[in-house]
């Protein structure tokens, strides 16, 4: 079967489900924390297999009914996977509709809202988990780009619901609702970063090479009719 592009909203709507009945109570996947995950993985230092990130979507992995079922799945997952990875050759600008986010959000985010409602902590959580398949190699990014600690720190108080100070024994300061939708505002921006270092950082470069130098004794090759250690090369 081969897998959509993306999904439309009857496939989101079918997957939210499947993911609630045979994810959510053995420890897996709602939707959202999908989404993060996946969105990591779209844009993480190394390609993962579908094989290997799907077990982590189930908690509990399930039996089909049969194969024909299992293939629905997985073209379902696919088609997730599919569209996050073409979410993140876009910034916030000009980041189509079909590609936005896939994040729980009060009818109407503007009005004002209670500081409790934990917005965007599930896609968070599922970013991180994302991260921890390949945790070394982001290690590595996250020593050598102080930008992505930044993204990491913003992620971070998505999912923990607080913002720390140096002191990290010191209790951390709650964020507000309207912080929260700041950072989800910001998801798009950073993942295309993300990616485009990802492109960058997978991208084989030629060494450079030096020009051949002559041996001091030869005749210099600027045509001066002078040994090179009387020319160039002094």
């Amino acid at each position: 079967m081969t897998a959509p592009a993306y999904l439309d909203d009857a496939a989101i709507e079918r997957l939210a489900d499947l993911l609630e009945q045979r994810a959510v109570p053995f420890k897996g996947f709602n939707l959202e924390a999908l989404d993060g995950f996946l969105s990591a993985l779209a844009v993480g230092p190394d390609t993962v297999p579908m094989s290997e990130w799907e077990p982590a979507v189930w908690g509990t992995p399930p039996r089909w009914s049969d194969s024909d079922e299992r293939a629905q799945v997985e073209s379902l997952l696919q088609g997730h996977a599919n569209m996050a990875g073409a979410r993140v050759r876009f910034g916030d600008d000009d980041l189509p509709d079909h590609l936005a986010p896939l994040l729980w959000l009060p009818e109407d985010p503007e009005s004002e809202a209670d500081d409790e409602l934990d917005v965007g902590r599930d896609w968070a959580m599922g970013f991180f988990r994302g991260v921890e398949l390949r945790e070394a190699a982001w290690e590595q990014w996250l020593d050598e780009n102080d930008w992505i600690d930044e993204v990491f720190v913003l992620l971070d108080r998505l999912a923990s619901g607080e913002v720390l100070g140096e002191d990290v024994e010191a209790p951390g300061t709650p964020i507000s609702y309207r912080e929260r939708l700041e950072i989800i505002a910001g998801l798009p921006d950073m993942l295309a970063d993300l990616h485009h270092h990802r492109i960058d950082a997978l991208t084989p470069r030629e060494p450079i090479r030096r020009a051949d130098t002559p041996d001091r004794n030869a005749m210099c090759t600027c045509g001066s009719g002078k040994k090179y250690e009387k020319c160039c090369g002094a």
